[in-house]
């Protein structure tokens, strides 16, 4: 009996062994689904045939295109309800590169509405005598403006000019103090979280101040030589003379490559050229940040006041919120001289997407944090005192939370999206833009999304669908993005996000992402 019993046990072992062998090889052929990994989509259930038809086509367009190997996250759904039509990876989280421009428009609209205006005055706490003089300084107190300008405009004179003008006007021909810029408006650093080094010279990477300037920005020109024995001409498009230009480039035969080099200071606004420019090429010029805007705005305005008449015997200096509690300036305790008033944020922000201007998101953010960050939960409630970008970012985290997104495992650390620290999901950007479609600003902020084939950094792309696609675009070194709203071809509106990241084969995805958005252009629910 006991030999029966053994025989038994032996078979069923032997079968069971069988059955885990044959469990294993189907499990390595079919690997156990993950909920939205990388290789998985899903489509609204409850839909049409179409839907999953338009499912096959993007997953097709994604799984045999050059980029199999980048990481994709996209989510469409229906703006009117929210429904998803189609997500694959839409839970994970993505660099979202200048999508990132969408959360700090969108919440700023919301909360400082689209009529808000920056205030940039010009204060002194001395007495002026009968004879116009003014026996201290002159304090410039920036609050953030992005759109301080100190050349005349469309509108008229520049902003600094308007400034000088009302001092003249008021009297003042004289100051014995110094010109002060002050930017302690703002307690930030002077870059975003996670900014790379090699990228704040150029004008992308400036440095947001509450003081800020022309874009905080100069433009260099460098033209060639028509000799072999000329040098080629390099100029700057400011004079001030805190901008020093060396140049050490040499004339190059014609047909030669062109070979030139740009390095600004980290911390100063030493430019120096370099390089070789053969005999009758083209032309090359570059952008790039200046630093200490303050200083620079503190210096044109020293020279919008001397082109009107007042005379100062004082000296160019900054001050900045790191100065001690003792030294920092109240503007309570000040007479206002004069003040000009920014464009409407909803201009600002029409800009800020349209050419995706990193400046303006940055100062946006400050702002807003400046304005609104006292109510919203600090990330860190052990951190002594958060900056006013960190207090930005709580707020918009906080409104998110407020339209039932949740938001807790997004990493946000910028308002441009420059920061490769920021981490979103196509998910949380979709129900982001469906919740701004719904606030009294909607209007105001879709109008500032680039139209496909018109304007904006879209004016060039998916021209076949002008009109129909409204979308923030975003490109940082191996990232691609685009997330917005379209329209179909039958009148059904969509909310989609579509990011790729981890691009590291040559070329952009930028053509493989049209080719989704034209795919959800052309859907028809059957």
């Amino acid at each position: 009996m006991k030999g029966a019993w053994a025989t038994v046990s032996l078979v069923m072992l032997v079968v069971i062994g069988i059955i885990l062998i044959a469990g294993a090889f189907r499990a390595s052929e079919n690997p156990p689904a993950r909920a939205e990994s990388d290789t998985t989509s899903r489509v609204n259930t409850a839909g049409s045939p179409g839907d999953g038809e338009l499912a096959r086509l993007i997953n097709e367009a994604v799984d045999s295109g050059d980029f199999t190997s980048a990481r994709w996250g996209i989510c469409v759904a229906y703006l009117k309800d929210g429904r998803v039509l189609y997500a694959r990876n839409a839970d994970r989280l993505f660099t979202p590169a200048s999508n990132m421009k969408l959360y700090t428009t969108a919440v700023a609209l919301d909360q400082l509405g689209p009529d808000y205006r920056w205030r940039t005055s010009v204060y002194t706490t001395a007495p002026m005598l009968s004879n116009g003089t003014i026996n201290g300084d002159l304090t410039l107190y920036g609050r953030g403006a992005p759109d301080l300008s100190s050349r005349p405009g469309k509108e008229g004179p520049s902003s600094l000019a308007q400034l000088a003008d009302q001092l003249y006007r008021r009297g003042v021909r004289q100051v014995l103090g110094d010109v002060i810029g002050d930017e302690s408006y703002f307690r930030s650093e002077p870059f975003g979280d996670g900014w790379q080094w090699n990228d704040i010279q150029w004008y992308f990477g400036a440095a947001p101040s509450a003081l800020s300037i022309d874009d905080n920005e100069v433009d260099i020109e460098i033209k060639p030589s028509t000799a072999l024995n000329q040098s080629p001409a390099a100029r700057l498009s400011s004079a001030e003379t805190d901008l020093i230009l060396t140049t050490d480039i040499v004339t190059a035969k014609a047909g030669e490559p062109t070979n030139v080099g740009i390095h600004r200071g980290l911390s100063d606004n030493n430019i120096r050229v370099w390089g070789e420019f053969p005999v009758g090429s083209r032309g090359f010029g570059a952008r790039l940040s200046v630093h200490d805007p303050a200083q620079l705005a503190a210096k044109r305005f020293l020279t919008a006041l001397k082109t009107r008449g007042i005379s100062v015997r004082g000296v160019v200096r900054t001050r900045n919120f790191r100065n001690a509690t003792a030294n920092r300036f109240d503007p309570s305790h000040a007479t206002e001289l004069g003040n000009v008033v920014s464009k409407r944020l909803a201009e600002v922000i029409r800009a800020t997407n349209k050419e995706s201007i990193n400046l303006y998101a940055e100062l946006i953010l400050r702002t807003l944090g400046r304005e609104r960050g006292e109510n919203a939960p600090a990330a860190d409630k052990h951190k002594p005192e958060r900056t006013d970008d960190e207090a930005g970012l709580a707020v918009i985290v906080q409104w998110l939370e407020r339209a039932g997104i949740a938001s807790k495992q997004l990493a946000l650390h910028d308002g441009s999206g420059l920061s490769r620290l920021n981490l979103v999901t196509p998910e949380v950007t979709v129900r982001l833009l469906q919740a701004a479609s719904k606030t009294a600003s909607a209007l105001a902020f879709r109008d500032s999304l680039p139209v496909a084939g018109t304007d904006g950094t879209l004016r060039s792309r998916l021209p076949v669908y002008r009109g129909r696609v409204s979308a923030k675009t975003g490109a940082l070194t191996y990232t691609n993005s685009l997330s917005g709203y379209l329209r179909t071809s039958d009148g059904t509106e969509f909310v989609f996000s579509i990011m790729c990241n981890d691009e590291t084969v040559p070329g952009s995805s930028i053509s493989l992402i049209d080719r989704i958005v034209g795919l959800l252009a052309e859907h028809r629910a059957y």
